[in-house]
Order: structure tokens, then C-alpha cells, then sequence
């Protein structure tokens, strides 16, 4: 498991910079943060219930709070704040960035949705 050496909260550009031991880092989007989360809202509670969370665009991160030491809890400026995004979850979210936003944008357009509030 890697575990980040540093986390920034970039506010004014909605990015979470994170960056783990295994030298990888990542700057990871608030919105794609806010569509990927692992809370039951997005992810539902079993297979085949996960959502599409459309218009979160201009979703913000507020606050970053530690969860012991396996963790992080988002604090979005929509007043989501339900996800606990685990380190290897954080890891994943960088590593796979680009196909998963990819499956997130045809989500949108599969149900006719937006990314616009």
C-alpha cells in the first residue's frame, strides 16, 4: 500500500495535489474527486447501484480532515461529505485518472446529463 508523503489542498485551482512514497504523484480535479467518491451516494451499496452525479463543474473542496492514519475525508463546497477516501483509493483515482474520467464523461452523455449544473 502507498501512503502520501504530502497533501495539498489547492483551492483556488479545485485540485488536490497528492503526492506517495512510491514517488507517484497526483493532481486530482475536485469534480472528478466529487463524481468518483466512495461514499454510498455515488457508489450505492451494492454491485450495480452506483450513480452518475452530474453538474459538479464547479464543485470545490473546503476542507481536507485526516481519518486516523488510513485516510482522508473530502469536504466539498456542495456539502457532500460522506466519502472516505483511503490511501489506495487516493492512488487509484490518480493511477486511473484517465479512464475513469473517460467512463464518467460517457455516463453523462449515455444519460443525457451534464456536468453543468
Amino acid at each position: 500500500m502507498a501512503t502520501p508523503t504530502e497533501i495539498r489542498l489547492r483551492r483556488a485551482e479545485k485540485r488536490l495535489e497528492v503526492d506517495f512514497d512510491d514517488g507517484a504523484s497526483f493532481s486530482l480535479p475536485a469534480e472528478y474527486l466529487r463524481v468518483e467518491s466512495p461514499s454510498a451516494e455515488v457508489q450505492g451499496h451494492g454491485p450495480g447501484e452506483r450513480k452518475t452525479i452530474a453538474g459538479r463543474r464547479h464543485v470545490g473542496i473546503m476542507t481536507v480532515e485526516p481519518v486516523g492514519n488510513y485516510a482522508i475525508r473530502l469536504i466539498f463546497d456542495d456539502l457532500h461529505d460522506t466519502g472516505i477516501y483511503s490511501w489506495d483509493y487516493l492512488h487509484e483515482l490518480g493511477r486511473d485518472y484517465g479512464r475513469k474520467w473517460q467512463d464518467y464523461l460517457a455516463a453523462l452523455s449515455a444519460g443525457r446529463l451534464s456536468r453543468d449544473p
